[in-house]
């Protein structure tokens, strides 16, 4: 695992148990992120540079001496390293002591920009982001504190779809809660959310339902196919199969008895918040 010493800005290596505390960035990515060779290359103009500063800064005014971003700490020119990041990424996530979460087309001092409408709110990958860290802070575009995942826990439960228990508990709590919430329901909680490549969107659950696959850019919609596959693998719950294709769906297109994504409708079961 990479993390940022966020001192110096420079990149060091950790192996096994042997990690030191560290806070984690959550964003969408934009154009100019810094990548893991263009961290090596030294400071440059690049907004995103901007981005991993304030990061690191948010992170030692709240006395950690590390940090870790998606951006540069992966190297995603190695297929192998890529795998095994995204299939520990929750993980990382959850084992962090605090996670920014930087909302950059959210600005809390316009009235006319909304929190709960930034595009953060949409994507994939943000899913387990806000899921998974024991405490997220919520930052506007300015970098200004707007709230934390406890304090605005009702809010996006109600905007989203997600229990409120899940957004209230962690460690072994919030574990054991969403083991006990139905495959159905969590899958319903990505059916409004996008990903840049169709694969990630199945990728981008892993951590969420508790299991692993390799990961095959190019297979698209099969790569849910086969998410679905593993989770019955290890779960008893039928209620993966609690799914409906949308009204306008051709009645001539056939499907199997999996769903072919999150967006098709789930019959969902009551679950308290």
């Amino acid at each position: 695992m990479r993390l940022i010493q966020c001192h110096e800005l420079r990149l060091e290596e950790f192996v096994g148990g042997d990690v030191p505390r560290y806070a984690t960035l959550s964003h969408t990515w934009e154009d100019d992120e810094i990548t893991l060779a263009n961290f090596f290359q030294g400071r440059s103009t690049q907004r995103g540079w901007t981005k991993i500063t304030q990061t690191c800064q948010l992170a030692i005014d709240h006395g950690f001496d590390y940090v870790w971003i998606d951006t540069c700490c992966i190297d995603k020119s190695s297929s192998a390293e890529l795998t095994e990041a995204i299939n520990s990424m929750y993980t990382w996530y959850a084992n962090s002591d605090i996670c920014f979460a930087y909302l950059s087309d959210f600005d809390q001092s316009n009235r006319n920009s909304s929190f709960l409408s930034s595009r953060w709110f949409t994507r994939g990958w943000t899913l387990q982001e806000l899921i998974a860290p024991r405490d997220v802070q919520f930052y506007d575009s300015s970098w200004k504190l707007y709230g934390s995942k406890a304090e605005l826990s009702e809010d996006i439960a109600y905007a989203t779809g997600i229990d409120g228990a899940v957004l209230r508990q962690t460690g072994l709590d919030l574990q054991g809660t969403l083991d006990m919430i139905p495959v159905c329901r969590k899958m319903s909680w990505a059916s409004s959310r996008r990903t840049t490549r169709p694969e990630d969107i199945a990728y981008c659950l892993l951590g969420i339902f508790r299991v692993n696959m390799p990961l095959i850019y190019g297979e698209g919609e099969q790569a849910f196919i086969r998410l679905q596959e593993v989770i019955i693998k290890n779960r008893n719950d039928l209620t993966i199969l609690a799914w409906k294709m949308k009204a306008e769906t051709s009645p001539w297109e056939n499907f199997g008895i999996l769903a072919p994504s999150p967006k098709t409708g789930r019959v969902n079961p009551l679950v308290s918040t």
